[in-house]
């Protein structure tokens, strides 16, 4: 784990979780499935997992959420969008069988987030949004936007025409930490 701001901390597992100690206790993305027991103890020395209270998915393949089962006490959130896409097509939003058979949350809509601004940016999913934590000015883009470059097009939930504009739309933040889904 590194602590990326204060009370902001990373863990890169392939791709990123990040957790944040704020009013509330929250997870951004959960990591894949092949990585449980990592995510589990690193996760474990900053937080207990029992005290876990929203767990926020920027998209739903699996390597975002498939640790979702480590977070028993957390409500689970998403876009409207994603929501949509996953009722009608379980596989094509999270793109592994196992983690399609096991996941059974209750997906609620992020509306909004104390502390946050909520930036929808379809393109790797037709329900992709970025988070924007105003006080550290740290933006977490899940496969929306990488250092060098952004998640594949080309995906069922993917919607080419609209990358453009989301990459658009997330150059005029004015973001001091780029925290990315994945560190490529």
């Amino acid at each position: 784990m590194e602590e990326i701001a204060p009370k902001v901390w990373k863990l890169n597992v392939d791709s990123n979780v990040y957790f944040l100690d704020l009013d509330e206790k929250i997870v951004i993305d959960t990591g894949p499935p092949n990585y449980q027991q990592e995510v589990m103890v690193e996760l474990g020395r900053v937080v207990n997992l029992e005290e876990i209270e929203k767990v926020v998915f920027t998209h739903l393949h699996y390597d975002h959420i498939g640790n979702f089962d480590l977070f028993p006490n957390a409500e689970f959130y998403t876009s409207e969008e994603e929501i949509a896409f996953f009722n009608k097509d379980k596989s094509g939003a999270i793109l592994d069988s196992e983690v399609v058979e096991k996941f059974n949350v209750k997906l609620l809509p992020l509306k909004k987030l104390e502390g946050f601004d909520i930036i929808k940016t379809p393109g790797h999913t037709i329900g992709s949004f970025c988070l924007f934590y105003k006080k550290d000015k740290i933006l977490f883009t899940g496969d929306t936007l990488f250092r060098n470059g952004y998640g594949r097009l080309d995906l069922p939930s993917s919607v080419l025409d609209k990358m453009e504009d989301s990459l658009k739309l997330i150059e005029k933040i004015d973001y001091m930490i780029l925290a990315p889904g994945h560190d490529y």
